[in-house]
């Protein structure tokens, strides 16, 4: 896939997903959800302060009659995030977004154990890329959920990404887990344990995907690069999936994307029984709307 473009041509190509907003008294969250639903990608379910919900809906420029959305009026977060993970479970509802609630008042009830989304898996956030300088979309996971993963952390973090390019007609991913140097340093955990999941996909025990590192950005994403370093394999250069050693170089990285290169990022939760959608309020329409394009996708392709 080579840009957000194609993105919007897969949409549709699905049916439209149920999603669940959960604290819609955010408007600026509202106002993508109505895009959404307006480009035909979404039905909504607006979960929050009903007399905010409604203010936020009469504001919405080309607005439809209050009747053709569905609200549940809550009272509180917990309320909020409880009402909103029960329309997932129950089935009425296919996606996930956060609104205006706390991303940890809205993950304990993901996690809940009786009626949440749990998997099994770790959850994690990929950050989907966009820009004028690569060929491709990449993905670069995870700088939104976990501090400083260990080997099994990491390994769940590579399958959730795998997942999402996958649904995204990326048969095989090519995973490149980064770090400061392309060499194993006993110094330098973050390139043993590249070198560790690497010998894990060797033998099976990440499937779905080739692992090959420890890479540098550089030579993870150009062929100029990999050549100068005479490095080779089938990831240099044309990784799919940027493994971070942290959250603080996921972030960092997935920001100077767009605040630097000038690209448009996109991201989504994997790991619970439905992407969730948690986007920034800083965040571009554009990049939000993306994002919602990007779990549908995922959804429909489950």
């Amino acid at each position: 896939m080579q840009s957000f473009k194609e993105l919007f041509d897969l949409t549709e190509k699905i049916e439209r997903q149920n999603l669940v907003l959960a604290g819609a008294e955010d408007f600026e969250a509202v106002k993508a959800v109505a895009t959404a639903e307006k480009k035909g990608l979404i039905k909504p379910f607006f979960v929050g302060k009903k007399e905010h919900i409604l203010e936020n809906i009469q504001n919405l420029e080309g607005k439809k009659t209050l009747k053709e959305y569905e609200i549940i009026d809550t009272e509180n977060d917990s309320e909020t995030a409880e009402k909103s993970v029960k329309l997932i479970s129950n089935g009425e509802g296919t996606l996930l977004m956060k609104g205006l609630i706390k991303t940890a008042v809205l993950l304990k009830a993901v996690l809940n154990k009786d009626w949440g989304l749990r998997t099994g898996r770790l959850l994690s956030h990929i950050a989907v890329a966009e820009t004028q300088t690569l060929k491709k979309i990449i993905a670069i996971t995870d700088g939104g959920m976990n501090l400083r993963p260990d080997i099994n952390e990491k390994r769940d973090i590579i399958l959730n990404a795998v997942e999402l390019m996958k649904s995204l007609g990326i048969k095989t991913p090519r995973v490149a887990p980064v770090a400061a140097v392309e060499v194993v340093n006993e110094k330098m955990p973050e390139t043993t344990d590249a070198a560790i999941l690497s010998k894990m996909n060797d033998r099976g025990q990440i499937k779905g995907c080739v692992v090959d590192g420890p890479l540098g950005l550089d030579n993870a994403l150009s062929d100029f690069a990999a050549g100068v370093k005479k490095i080779s394999g089938d990831v240099a250069g044309n990784a799919d999936i940027i493994l971070v050693p942290d959250i603080h170089s996921g972030n960092l990285l997935g920001k100077s994307v767009e605040y630097i290169g000038g690209g448009t990022i996109a991201g989504l939760l994997m790991g619970a029984a439905v992407p969730i959608v948690i986007v920034s309020r800083a965040d571009r329409a554009e990049a939000k709307l993306t994002s919602i394009a990007l779990g549908t996708i995922n959804t429909a392709r489950r």
